[in-house]
Parts: C-alpha cells; sequence; structure tokens
C-alpha cells in the first residue's frame, strides 16, 4: 500500500506542524515529510458561492519521488449545485400586451400559449420601453440605469445612467451562472454594446462573449435585415448567407436547436442558460409569403374593431378584469373609417404581413421549446418567456413605410410611393415596418407605445413561466402582482438555488434592484412583494407604488418636440388596481397623493442614476453633442485597404451633410473591372464606388426611394489607376445634395447632381467594406455578396471629409 506525501502551504507562512496534519505525520524543520495512508480522498467542501470566481483549493505539494507511490488529490471542478435547472430564457422584440393569443391577441401563438398553459401567466409583467434598456435589465437584474443604459446604446450621454457602458459591478446573470458550472449560450438580437466598442479593435467586455456567454449567434445593434442579416458568430463578422429562401429567424433556430442537443449529448449533467431573442418581431418585418398569405383578409375590419375585439378576448381569458375601458385612440392615429380605399388595402397588407411574421416566429420558438423537451430535459427546464422586450411600436409613421430607415432620417413615404410595394412587402425587397395604428391593436388596451416609459402600452408585455418539476403548477393561472423585467434575475438565481454573488471577478457587486418571482409560482393569492418601480426613458417618466401610478407623457414618438419643458411636465394619477387601463386620471381627486408619488419618483431617480433626465433626440444620435467617446473624433481621413470590412456606422468617417473626396488606388484586371471598391450601407440607403465592365461609377442610393449615379464613358484599361470621386455638398441644412465629380488619374470622366442625402442614418447593421459589399448591394448594377466582390487589387482608399458640415 503507497503512502502518501503531501504538503499544502500554510496562509501567510504558517508553519507545518505535526499538530496541523495529526499524530501520523513525520514533520522536520517544519516540512512534512510523510502523511499516513489516507483511507479515502476527501471531498471538496461546498464552496463560497458569493463570490465569484469559486475559489480554487490550496494546491498539495508532494514530496514522494515516484508517482506509483502515490495517491492523488481530487481535481477542483466548477459544478452547479445538485438538482440545478436547465434555463430557457425566450425574449420577443416590440411585442405589446395583447400580442399573443394567450394574451388575446388576434394572432395566433401557440408555443407561447402552451408555455402559458402548462405553467402561469403574469398580467402585470413590465419591461422598459426601448429594447437596449430592457436587456440590460433582464439579464442583470438591475434597473437599466443602473446598469448605464438609460436608453438605447446608440444614444449614450456622458452622464452616469446613460453612457451605455455596462459597469463591472453589474455582473449579468449569464456570468454568474456560468462561474457557477452552467454551460451559458446568447442567440438572436444583443444591442447592449457601446457603438464605439463595436469595432474590429473592440474592446470586447461589453460583447456577449465577454457578458458571460460562452456561445453567442446573433447581430449586435438594434436590427438585421432578416433574409441577409449581420451576424456575429462569437466576436467574428460573418457574411450574409447568399441561399434561396435563407431567413435568419429559421437560422438563428437551427444554432440554439443545434446547441441544446450538443450541450445535452456531451455533458448531460451540466446544466445550460439559454437566451434566445431573436430580431423578430421588430421591423423589418420579413417573413416568407406563405406565412402572410395565411392572414389575407383577416385585418380588413381595421385597428378600432380589432381593437375592441381584442379587449373582449382579453377579459373573455381572464388575463385582463370585466369592467376594463379600452382608451381612447390618440389623434396622431386616425379612425380606421376616415381612411381612403388604398390606405385601407396598404394597412391590412402591412399587418398581414405582421401577423405572418408572428406565428412564424413563434413556430421557431416551438423548435427551442422542442429541442429541450426531446432531450428529455422539459421539466427540469426553468422557461421564462417574455413576450415583447417593450410595447409594440408606431416608428413606421402614419403610413408605414417599406423601408424603416425612413424614420430615422424624418422622411415618411406616401401612400402612392407605397403602393408599387405592396406584393413584396416583407420579402428581400421591402425593410418595412408598418402604419403606427396597428400598433395599438397589439397593445391593447393601453394608449401609447413603445418608447413611452409612462404607458403601460409602452412597458406592459405578456410573459409565461413554465417549470414543473420547480413547484410552477400547470393550467395557465393567472398571476396579477406587479412583476418587472429586473424581477427575473433573482428568479433564476432562486430556482438554481445560488446566492446573489456580493463580488464577482474581483469587483464588489452592487445588489439587484428585482425580487425573485418564485413566491408567486404556487399562490396567485400572495401579497406583491415588488411594491416601487420607476420609470424614465427620453422624460417620459413614472413611478409605480403600492398599486398607484403617477405619470408624465413628456412625448409621444410621432411628436416632433416635446410637450413642454421637463420642470413643467403635466402629470397624471391611477388607481391600477381598479382603473387596470389607466383611463380615468385622479390627479384632480388626489393632489396630496400625487405630490408624494412625485417625491418618491425624484428620490428613485437620484437613487438609480436616471437624474438629471435627457430628452434630446437628434443631439443624443451625434456623439459630439451627447459626449460619448467617437472613434473617429478629430479625424477628417481614414485611409482603408482590401480586406477592411465590416465597419459599421459608428465606426466609420461620417460622410453626411458634408462635402467629401474618396481616392482609390487600384489595379485594373486584363479583361476585368468589376465589383466594390468602398461602400458604405446596402440596398436600402448608401452609398458606392465601384467598376462595372471596367467603367468606373459612384452610386448614391437614397433610403431605396431614389437612385443617383456618376459614371464614367469609356472601360480603363489594364494596370494600375487612381479614382477619385469628390462630392462639394449644397449646404444649408441637413440632407441636401450637391455635385458629384469622378476623375481617373486626374482626368475628369464623369459628373453629375446627387439631388438628397440621407441625413442622420444609413443601416444599423450593413457595413462600409473595402473590395466587398458584404449583406446587400447599394449599387443596383450588382445582386449582392460575391458578385460585388472586385477582381483586380485595391491598394487603399482614403476617404477625405471637410471639417464641419
Amino acid at each position: 500500500m503507497p503512502t502518501t506525501h503531501w504538503m499544502t502551504g500554510g496562509r501567510g507562512g504558517a508553519p507545518l506542524t505535526r499538530a496541523r496534519f495529526g499524530a501520523g505525520a513525520l514533520v522536520r524543520g517544519g516540512t512534512v515529510l510523510a502523511l499516513a495512508v489516507l483511507a479515502a480522498v476527501p471531498a471538496f467542501a461546498e464552496p463560497d458561492r458569493t463570490v465569484l470566481p469559486l475559489a480554487e483549493p490550496p494546491r498539495p505539494v508532494s514530496t514522494v519521488l515516484d508517482v506509483r507511490d502515490a495517491v492523488a488529490p481530487p481535481i477542483f471542478e466548477v459544478t452547479a449545485p445538485e438538482g440545478a435547472p436547465n434555463v430557457l430564457l425566450i425574449l420577443i422584440d416590440d411585442l405589446g400586451f395583447g400580442g399573443t393569443s394567450a394574451f388575446g391577441g388576434p394572432v395566433s401563438t401557440p408555443s407561447f400559449d402552451a408555455i402559458a398553459q402548462e405553467g402561469v401567466r403574469f398580467t402585470n409583467f413590465h419591461t422598459q420601453a426601448t429594447c437596449s434598456p430592457t436587456r440590460a435589465a433582464l439579464l442583470s437584474g438591475r434597473n437599466h440605469h443602473v446598469a448605464n443604459m438609460g436608453g438605447i446604446a446608440e444614444s449614450g450621454t456622458a452622464f452616469p445612467g446613460n453612457t451605455t457602458q455596462i459597469p463591472n459591478e453589474v455582473a449579468s446573470i449569464a456570468e454568474i451562472l456560468r462561474l457557477n458550472g452552467y454551460s451559458t449560450a446568447a442567440f438572436g438580437k444583443w444591442h447592449q454594446t457601446p457603438p464605439w466598442e463595436t469595432s474590429v479593435s473592440g474592446p470586447f467586455d461589453r460583447w456577449p462573449t465577454g457578458q458571460g456567454f460562452d456561445k453567442f449567434y446573433g447581430f449586435i445593434g438594434f436590427s438585421t435585415n432578416e433574409w441577409a442579416p449581420a451576424i456575429i458568430d462569437g466576436t467574428v463578422r460573418l457574411p450574409a448567407p447568399d441561399r434561396p429562401g435563407y431567413n435568419f429567424m429559421e437560422d438563428v433556430t437551427d444554432q440554439a436547436v443545434n446547441w441544446i442537443r450538443f450541450q445535452k449529448a456531451i455533458t448531460p449533467d451540466r446544466p445550460f442558460f439559454a437566451y434566445f431573442a431573436p430580431g423578430a418581431v421588430r421591423a423589418p418585418h420579413h417573413v416568407p409569403e406563405d406565412w402572410a398569405a395565411r392572414w389575407k383578409g383577416r385585418f380588413d375590419q381595421g385597428w378600432d374593431e380589432m381593437r375592441r375585439e381584442t379587449l373582449a378576448r382579453q377579459i373573455e381569458a381572464g388575463v385582463v378584469p370585466a369592467g376594463t375601458e379600452l382608451t381612447p385612440r390618440p389623434e396622431a392615429i386616425p379612425a380606421w373609417n376616415s381612411l381612403t380605399d388604398d390606405e385601407k388595402r396598404l394597412y391590412t397588407r402591412q399587418a398581414e404581413v405582421f401577423a405572418g411574421f408572428l406565428e412564424y416566429t413563434d413556430h421557431e420558438i416551438g423548435r427551442v421549446i422542442e429541442a429541450v423537451r426531446e432531450t428529455g430535459q422539459l421539466d427540469n427546464t426553468l422557461v421564462i418567456f417574455v413576450a415583447g422586450d417593450n410595447g409594440s411600436g408606431a416608428e413606421g409613421g402614419r403610413n408605414g413605410t417599406m423601408n424603416e430607415f425612413t424614420y430615422f432620417n424624418n422622411v415618411e413615404p406616401t401612400v402612392e410611393e407605397l403602393l408599387p410595394y405592396l406584393d413584396r412587402w416583407g420579402g428581400p425587397e421591402t425593410l418595412p415596418n408598418w402604419a403606427g395604428g396597428w400598433a395599438m391593436v397589439f397593445n391593447t388596451p393601453y394608449e401609447y407605445v413603445k418608447q413611452v416609459a409612462s404607458d403601460f402600452g409602452g412597458t406592459k408585455v405578456g410573459m409565461a413561466i413554465r417549470w414543473p418539476e420547480g413547484g410552477v403548477p400547470a393550467g395557465g393561472g393567472v398571476r396579477g402582482q406587479f412583476t418587472h423585467v429586473v424581477d427575473v434575475a433573482p428568479t433564476i438565481l432562486e430556482a438554481a438555488g445560488l446566492p446573489e454573488p456580493v463580488s464577482v471577478n474581483g469587483t464588489a457587486q452592487r445588489p439587484m434592484d428585482g425580487t425573485s418571482l418564485a413566491y408567486a409560482f404556487g399562490d396567485a393569492a400572495a401579497p406583491e412583494r415588488h411594491v416601487t418601480q420607476y420609470f424614465e426613458m427620453f422624460g417620459n417618466q413614472a413611478i409605480y407604488h403600492e398599486g398607484w401610478l403617477a405619470r408624465s407623457i413628456h412625448r409621444a414618438p410621432w411628436e416632433a418636440q416635446p410637450r413642454s419643458a421637463l420642470k413643467d411636465s403635466r402629470w397624471e394619477l391611477y388607481d391600477t388596481r381598479s382603473d387596470f387601463s389607466l383611463n380615468n386620471d385622479l390627479a384632480a381627486a388626489e393632489p396630496e397623493r400625487l405630490a408624494e408619488l412625485r417625491a418618491l419618483f425624484l428620490e428613485e431617480a437620484s437613487r438609480n442614476f436616471a437624474l438629471p433626465m435627457d430628452d434630446r433626440t437628434l443631439e443624443r444620435a451625434i456623439p459630439a453633442l451627447a459626449g460619448r467617446p467617437d472613434l473617429m473624433a478629430g479625424r477628417n481621413a481614414l485611409v482603408l485597404a482590401e480586406g477592411m470590412t465590416g465597419m459599421g456606422e459608428n465606426v466609420f468617417l461620417d460622410v453626411k451633410n458634408r462635402s467629401l473626396s474618396i481616392t482609390a488606388e487600384v489595379v485594373v484586371p486584363e479583361g476585368g473591372g468589376n465589383g466594390a471598391i468602398l461602400v458604405q450601407g446596402g440596398r436600402f440607403g448608401g452609398w458606392a464606388l465601384y467598376m462595372k465592365d471596367g467603367v468606373p461609377a459612384y452610386e448614391y442610393n437614397f433610403l431605396g426611394l431614389e437612385r443617383f449615379v456618376v459614371t464614367g464613358e469609356d472601360a480603363l484599361p489594364p494596370g494600375p489607376a487612381t479614382i477619385r470621386f469628390d462630392f462639394a455638398y449644397d449646404g444649408g441644412g441637413p440632407g441636401r445634395g450637391g455635385l458629384g465629380r469622378l476623375s481617373v488619374n486626374g482626368k475628369a470622366v464623369g459628373e453629375g447632381r446627387i439631388g438628397r442625402t440621407q441625413p442622420l442614418l444609413f443601416s444599423a447593421d450593413e457595413t462600409a467594406d473595402v473590395g466587398i459589399d458584404l449583406q446587400t448591394p447599394v449599387a443596383a448594377v450588382f445582386r449582392g455578396g460575391a458578385d460585388t466582390r472586385f477582381d483586380g487589387k485595391i491598394a487603399t482608399v482614403t476617404v477625405e471629409v471637410n471639417p464641419g458640415p
């Protein structure tokens, strides 16, 4: 029987003595020479899970010469608590309280309904009013300003609470679970990375793989083209898939399904945390036509009647109390019976496409859930299905749009401009959003929409939880306690048997703001525990406290300016216990209560870094005015080379509203000269310097609505050439046109006017690329993808802009 010889140095140089190792130890000069044979290797004690990563045990030191004479100590591994469940967290984008059929909506959502029926429905569940803040709060358990996400990632400012830099003291639930032995993965939309950190240079701390996810497959920004997405795998940009019938919703589902199956095949005893957050059903509403065709004619009654029908179904389903009143339609939304036949034809087609998109999305989510079921793990999986990261949105404006970026450039297309796209609506030739009136239907019974943090139409969504092995009863029971997106992370921790950590990766943690929902799993009548919650975004502000809601509607999405200065905001008061839809303002009847709640709002806002409030819009889109970092700050020129691709708009020189020049040093091949030299944007807005059949050209694509082309007359001979494009901006404000001139080797070869330009944004996901157009093509002469690859050589491309607009 071999003798075990192990010693472990004491902390702080503590001497090694026989007393520390027992009478069987041979100690000389503070060195353990031999220990008695161990009858059994001792197990590690349960680690302190409040400090992450878990502390490794001290490594024992051996004095044994031959491994044959030694007994190995146990190997330390981080494992989850025994019985910890898998976690599947599902988040749909831009779907309001009336969005699912389980919550009375007009579109069938059998996958969501099954989770609700096999578990419980939370009918008073709230998010933030836009995507980035909700996602940061969901994954951290902290209020959105505490996570520095007071607005969307692209609107960050220099003020604490709004920088968009998630602090180290706000560790994500993914990182907490990963450091406790879970496998973790995120699929779909992220939208939590500061815009200046999205380049190839990183840093990658606030990308998904820096926030606790072992695996990420999806997109970083606020939206993507579902037919030609901007896919990131980990931190690597992939080219848009180029195959018939491709759709990102199906692709991201395949990725999640395969990951779940693979995890359980290789490590069946290790729990997983899968965060499935597809970009659907946010614009663009992209869906295979057969899904949209199912809904033909089913929205012909229009949004006013459909709101009434939805409320009736909600009351019948028990998710809305009997007697709830329907709130009035905002004046900015026209009455359905006032519309022209062309308007009705256009708007109903938009709703049919959206309905198909929602049903398709629900179907694909069902495939993810089924994959868990096939592993035999569904009952031991905590499924949390949040049907909306905020209420449905009205960014499509009065008429809707075939290109969602018309909204971001203050362009509202006419019905006449949109009707030609009717048969192609939802397909690859459109980037569509619906008319704002439809958002009212899917936010029933509330008055306002996404962006309005002070109305439940902007914040309340459907949510369901299934977990039979964890005590969640089946039957679709209703839980009406006030609950909030920050409650999700604490719920997951309690389900996993994990404490909230006090330190993560060496940083003391700010306590979570949420409350675990487990108390209500089996008790519909349990007293509500989340009794106070502030709301604030872009000046829309509210406070919920013990059933009461005090709020101010500062600006609706269809309003160009705030209704007043922040100090002059008009406040309203509602008793949510008797007024589910917020239809009866009690401010005049209860002024003292209102004053108390306003004071409580200011206290909560200050404590959570929501002050000072910032109701600016355009200014927050411009880094220099907003006060956030800008990779291009102070630079008027950018020198690029072949192979430099995937440069998002926030990490590229801003060429909008100013004069510029582009100079390319190229080598034209024999018999060729085809492809992109430098592009920015895509099919729905951008510009491209390119060659076609040896002829140089520049094309400005204005939102896919109008194209301006400056081209040479003759094909260039093989060999080196300097191709230059100069644009002289007209000035006089944003979005104006100018004169474009094209030259080769210093000789003018073409000239033409560019009638108008995009003033604010080309795209959320299309990029600037040298030598190829990675996603959809800017120039109409190309099909896209490999078709745009330049067949010559590009030495350098230099972009220069005027110092100021």
